[in-house]
């Protein structure tokens, strides 16, 4: 019986799913709580058990046989709320040679202590584990998918004009977010849902495990926010803190910030940008330090109180949360393709790149991302001095643009303008 629904919006990562249910005799998918998991999970399996109804944990707890023999794939929805089914998943697969029996999902990472003491193997090999995002804008249809980034790889993209967008439709985009409940809301309540998730995470989640600070962990997610899309160490963090929170909201210590970095970790709220160092001349002056984002702008936006108007008339913060529009779509289009998102910065000349796509064959394309046409100069000329500075040149270069409809590769330099409303995988 199948459980798919009519109203169903492709994602990108049903292909992988379905590879994975090919493989393995599980498949577990991870992210952030409103994503779509379960909704994208119910799409692929036959028959669902809800750990979070009271009555399926009571049978849970008296054995697991009284909710693991629906037809399959069966999907396990929030796994994590009784950890210990996660052994039982993994000895019925070793059970049957049949592979995608069952799917489950999570939104919150177990502590260490509770996965050592709960859960006594990884599953590796049986459970094959599937990272999960909000929508990005190909998916929410907000991108017409006239560039491919494969079709950049090829040299395959042709000079023509993308679908109009205004710079009040880009901030919506950001305001709104990817979170699939959200794609049809009128525009002027775009930013109640991303607001909600904040809120519900202060109020409940932060406390899974031991108690914490509401307004401490607050402030943390402001400073974040004002961070967004930046190179900020933890020390960057506490100063802004305290620059900003008075007595009673100060967090004192690394101690407490990593506690608290590692609860937003555990929830999927938070996501880094690791740093790249292959191919560059002087790898002892590359620097290392993650750029810190927020699973979707739309948090960070929501953190600030920051609504379209705003953005607007702030055009810097603006540039910022596009930024980290284009590298959550990024993000999406690489693991779709098998490849990682990274970030550069070279910590003596200041040489740096928005993002780094690493391909699976070791091929790699150097991006900046610039809200209006007016920084594409700026843009394509860090891009040429990098490209002078790496011993192994990138397969190609582009400039993501917000405010534009112009696809384009420039004939001297080589290299690419995209507007993010035309790009996909």
């Amino acid at each position: 019986m199948s459980l798919r629904k009519n109203e169903y919006i492709e994602r990108l990562v049903d292909k992988k799913i379905d590879d994975y249910l090919s493989i393995f005799g599980a498949v577990s998918i991870e992210g952030p709580k409103w994503c779509g998991k379960t909704w994208t999970s119910l799409n692929h399996a036959n028959s669902v058990v809800y750990l979070d109804e009271e009555e399926i944990k009571e049978k849970a707890r008296l054995s697991f046989d009284l909710i693991l023999n629906n037809e399959k794939p069966e999907l396990i929805d929030e796994w994590n709320l009784i950890p210990e089914i996660w052994d039982a998943i993994r000895r019925k697969c070793d059970d049957t040679t049949a592979k995608g029996n069952y799917i489950l999902t999570c939104s919150t990472k177990l502590t260490d202590e509770n996965q050592k003491e709960k859960i006594h193997h990884s599953g590796a090999g049986r459970i094959g584990k599937i990272k999960m995002h909000t929508m990005s804008l190909y998916e929410s249809g907000d991108s017409t998918g006239k560039v491919s980034i494969s079709d950049l790889l090829n040299n395959n993209v042709k000079n023509e004009l993308n679908s109009k967008i205004t710079l009040d439709e880009l901030a919506n985009l950001i305001i709104r977010g990817g979170w699939p409940s959200n794609i049809n809301i009128e525009e002027n309540k775009a930013g109640i849902i991303p607001k909600s998730y904040i809120e519900a995470i202060l109020e409940k989640d932060i406390n899974d495990d031991k108690k914490r600070d509401k307004n401490k962990m607050l402030m943390l997610l402001k400073s974040l926010a004002r961070n967004e899309s930046t190179i900020s160490n933890k020390s960057t963090l506490l100063k802004d803190i305290e620059e900003f929170a008075n007595e009673k909201e100060l967090i004192e210590s690394r101690i407490t910030i990593d506690d608290y970095l590692d609860v937003l970790n555990r929830l999927n709220m938070i996501e880094n940008q690791e740093a790249y160092s292959n191919n560059y001349r002087s790898k002892e002056r590359v620097g290392k330090t993650a750029k810190r984002h927020f699973i979707d702008p739309s948090l960070a936006c929501a953190c600030l109180d920051l609504t379209k108007d705003k953005l607007m008339n702030d055009l810097k913060t603006f540039g910022l949360m596009f930024e980290a529009l284009v590298e959550r779509d990024l993000n999406i289009y690489m693991e779709y393709l098998g490849g990682k998102l990274y970030h550069f910065r070279d910590n003596v000349t200041g040489l740096e790149a928005d993002s780094i796509l690493e391909f699976n064959n070791g091929e790699y394309a150097i991006i900046e991302i610039k809200l209006g046409f007016n920084q594409v100069e700026e843009a394509k000329q860090n891009l040429l001095n990098l490209y002078n500075n790496m011993v192994k040149k990138p397969k190609f270069m582009c400039v993501i643009v917000g405010f534009t409809d112009v696809i384009a590769r420039d004939p001297e330099s080589g290299i690419y303008i995209v507007p993010i409303t035309a790009l996909k995988p």
